[in-house]
């Protein structure tokens, strides 16, 4: 150890090729440990970079190629489901009445509560319909006395109209005469006829053309 030491003593750094064997051992394994670090930073660290961001892209290509597979396998399974939920929302559509024929589904949830022996103290449409996407809805507020049980026969009534109508917000409170008083909301719903659904789409169309 104190030879190998003593190699090191009184280099000269203007003349390498005349070190002793170790100091020289030492220089060109330093020398390559440069080259090496040089060529990382220089070089091939971008390479190495370009070869991980090509592995990520690989990955995904085969991830989205898995899963368009998946889907091309289970494509006629996906197309009876589109026509499944289409047959259901014409189904559903089918309930909603057309404008011409609102006015007979008024009477009708009017008619239930009569039926039942109901009071309606209020039966009042709002003045507009809020108008949707392809639908329009219109609140009646309702104010009916009676018994409890003819008020749940009145609710019944009206949920199994063959159109589609929801109680909604309802309050009970009982009269100084002891008979029960119901206060709620019933919202009624019609389909847009072609006009109108023109006009929904263009109003859509203009808003999504303003906030670009």
């Amino acid at each position: 150890m104190a030879a190998m030491v003593n190699q090191f003593k009184g280099l000269n750094a203007r003349d390498p090729g005349a070190w002793p064997a170790a100091p020289k051992a030492l220089l060109l394994l330093l020398l390559f440990g440069a080259v090496l670090a040089g060529g990382y930073f220089l070089d091939w660290q971008t390479q190495l970079e370009e070869l991980e961001a090509g592995r990520q892209q690989e990955a995904k290509l085969k991830e989205e190629y898995v899963n368009k597979k998946r889907q091309a396998v289970n494509l006629e399974m996906y197309r009876q489901q589109a026509r499944e939920i289409e047959s259901s929302f014409g189904v559903l559509l089918k309930q909603l009445p057309n404008k011409s024929q609102m006015e007979a589904l008024l009477v009708d949830v009017n008619q239930a509560g009569l039926g039942r022996g109901l009071q309606f103290e209020l039966f009042k449409p709002a003045p507009s319909e809020t108008v949707k996407e392809f639908y329009a809805e219109l609140p009646i507020s309702v104010k009916v006395t009676g018994n409890y049980h003819d008020m749940g026969a009145f609710a019944s009534d009206v949920a199994q109209l063959s159109r589609i109508v929801t109680l909604n917000d309802l309050q009970l409170q009982v009269s100084p005469t002891g008979t029960l008083i119901m206060d709620s909301t019933a919202k009624t719903f019609r389909y847009l006829d072609d006009e109108e659904l023109a006009a929904q789409r263009k109003k859509a169309k203009e808003a999504k053309a303003a906030h670009k």
